[in-house]
């Protein structure tokens, strides 16, 4: 059984030549560094700062932030060599199969689909958290059972993925102009926050900046960290191991730059744009979490900080209702693009997965009007639809986490290996200073990885395990890879 047979680069393009898998190409370096801010800066920035302050890291959170963009950096550099050399969609699955194999490239490509599937249940919780917010400040009192902390069915959410299913279905130009109106709302929205929270900083909110190691009912069990569990350390929040435990949770709110690349195929010049709108998108989100993530926890004691909507709820806290409205306002329309985009990422992995055969071949024709994946966005759309109207944000968030950072590692992985075998491969990126960046891009995300709890670990694993099976029982059987004549 040959389960690591690769995918020449030259065939992966001449496929997206194909007519009824052809994707349109419309999309320039701005739209893709719009659609990076659109999905990187959400849950991180209106959902998370709240949850890991209080619990994990204290006001050291912005740190936690930082060591999460140096990781998502390196992985970044290494994403952007590899969109500009192989401009086809499918991200790190579309990479793997052209590096290290087919077997590789399925657990790559169904790690996605765990990574994007859950990320936009997760933000549609979140979306609904301030949706409700907004609503009460209105004086419209949503139902406990639809909208609380622990809802039976959360409706809103279901309703967001449902819109913009149809949103995404209609079209990728369309999608981006969507994307541009409502980042530049959100963006607005977060400048606010940052020069108006300036005003009601105590200073006395920073004191201790890293608060003494405790340990807590949080992290015990299957709750605490691997990386304790398998040095016998005390498990423990806060002190500098709650530093790194809180950025291998927000590192989720860099989630982002990778969609970037699933976009590879609808970019106009991929090999200029790629890189710029995979990088700049990166840069640009830094600075704006670490810059809020102070301002929040300046403003309110991080131990009394909202775990649901904690912008809003800061401003509350000080007696500035109006800003509370509008951030709300604001985190709606940011935390829509996540989703969206989040739902885009998606169906373009599975797009190329379907192309290749190791999904039913049939989902990944387009659409002859829209030009879009139309079946697979359906399929995702009420997939998702379903997890966000009935699963928990912390567990999904985390699940997310470890998906995202075992494909940076094989897709910095795949760098050094896409080096030595086609080594005159024309690039018109070139990550710097190969094997030691990608290396450390490896060593930096499993790091965070076992930062993570052991329960999500025992997770991933099960998912991985189904999808083994799935792939024996029908992807390598019907691959097309190095496979002559149509199939599938």
């Amino acid at each position: 059984m040959d389960i690591f047979r690769t995918k020449s680069v030259e065939q992966s393009i001449l496929d997206t030549e194909a007519p009824e898998h052809r994707l349109r190409k419309r999309l320039t370096a701005v739209d893709l560094t719009v659609f990076g801010i659109g999905v990187i800066v959400g849950t991180g920035i209106f959902v998370l700062t709240g949850r890991v302050a209080k619990e994990t890291a204290g006001p050291a959170v912005a740190l936690s932030f930082v060591v999460a963009a140096v990781v998502c950096g390196l992985a970044a550099l290494c994403y952007a060599e590899f969109a500009s050399s192989i401009p086809v969609a499918g991200s790190a699955y579309t990479f793997s199969l052209a590096t290290l194999g087919e077997f590789p490239a399925w657990v790559i490509g169904w790690d996605l689909m765990l990574e994007m599937a859950l990320a936009g249940a997760v933000v549609a919780v979140g979306w609904s958290g301030y949706f409700a917010s907004l609503m009460s400040s209105l004086g419209l009192e949503l139902p406990a059972w639809m909208a609380g902390e622990s809802p039976v069915v959360n409706l809103p959410a279901m309703v967001i993925v449902l819109i913009l299913t149809g949103v995404l279905t209609a079209g990728i130009k369309l999608s981006s102009r969507v994307n541009l109106v409502i980042v530049t709302i959100k963006v607005a929205v977060i400048l606010l926050v940052i020069v108006a929270g300036l005003f009601f900083i105590n200073a006395a909110n920073y004191s201790p900046f890293i608060p003494p190691p405790v340990s807590t009912p949080g992290v015990e069990g299957l709750k605490a960290p691997l990386i304790q569990v398998l040095f016998g350390i005390t498990p423990v929040a806060f002190g500098v191991i709650g530093i790194f435990s809180a950025a291998a949770v927000v590192f989720f709110a860099f989630i982002g730059f990778d969609i970037v690349a699933t976009a590879a195929e609808e970019t106009i010049k991929p090999q200029r744009d790629l890189p710029r709108g995979i990088i700049g998108s990166l840069a640009i989100c830094t600075v704006l979490y670490v810059a809020v993530s102070l301002v929040v926890v300046g403003m309110q004691r991080y131990d009394k900080l909202s775990e649901k909507a904690p912008l809003a709820d800061a401003f509350t806290a000080v007696g500035q209702s109006w800003a509370a409205t509008l951030i709300s306002i604001g985190a709606i329309a940011g935390l829509t693009t996540v989703v969206m985009i989040l739902m885009l990422g998606q169906s373009r992995v599975l797009f190329a997965m379907c192309r290749d055969g190791l999904l039913p071949r049939a989902l990944a024709k387009v659409h002859p009007r829209f030009g879009t994946p139309a079946r697979l966005t359906i399929i995702i759309g009420l997939v998702t639809t379903v997890l966000s109207g009935f699963i928990s944000l912390g567990a999904l968030a985390e699940l997310v986490n470890i998906g995202t950072l075992f494909a940076f590692v094989v897709v910095s992985a795949g760098v050094i290996v896409l080096r030595r075998t086609q080594p005159d491969l024309p690039r018109a990126f070139r990550t710097p200073m190969v094997p030691l960046l990608p290396i450390l891009s490896v060593l930096a995300c499993l790091y965070l990885m076992l930062n993570l709890p052991v329960e999500t670990w025992l997770r991933f694993v099960v998912w991985l395990i189904i999808g083994a099976v799935l792939y024996f029982a029908y992807g390598y059987r019907h691959s097309r890879v190095q496979v002559p004549g149509p199939k599938g």
